[in-house]
């Protein structure tokens, strides 16, 4: 994958979200819209590779970045420092981050209320405090 391939894909999955959402099919929309922020992380890391070369330098990151940790792609991508600042400063950022750090692939075999997917959607696509839309200023 590169990082307009993984551009597309979070796009992509964020718009099947809403489908879903609006079809009732709440664990599916659940997990796209956590899939989508996923996606945009590791466009997020694929470019912190681009800048650094830190895939020469460290022979294990690419090991690393297998994961569908959403805090790991934080790390990966050498976002931290910035995801702090940026929380500390937006109290709803943070409640956005808050809602989408739990998410997780194993939640594909799970059932989701409504409303536990209509917030993971909210806090990711949300225009001015979204996370996707925090993600997309820095992939």
């Amino acid at each position: 994958m590169n990082r307009q391939e993984a551009h597309r894909l979070a796009d992509e999955w964020v718009a099947d979200a809403i489908v879903l959402l609006n079809a009732g099919r709440w664990h599916a929309a659940y997990y796209l819209a956590g899939y989508a922020v996923e996606c945009g992380l590791k466009a997020c890391v694929l470019a912190h590779i681009e800048r650094t070369g830190i895939i020469f330098q460290d022979r294990r990151f690419a090991e690393r970045c297998y994961t569908h940790d959403v805090e790991a792609l934080v790390k990966a991508a050498d976002l931290e420092s910035v995801l702090g600042l940026d929380l500390a400063a937006n109290a709803a950022l943070r409640a956005n981050w808050g809602i989408v750090k739990v998410w997780n692939v194993d939640r594909r075999y799970q059932a989701t209320s409504e409303a536990d997917a209509r917030d993971l959607y909210q806090a990711v696509t949300d225009n001015a405090n979204g996370v996707l839309p925090w993600i997309r200023v820095r992939w």
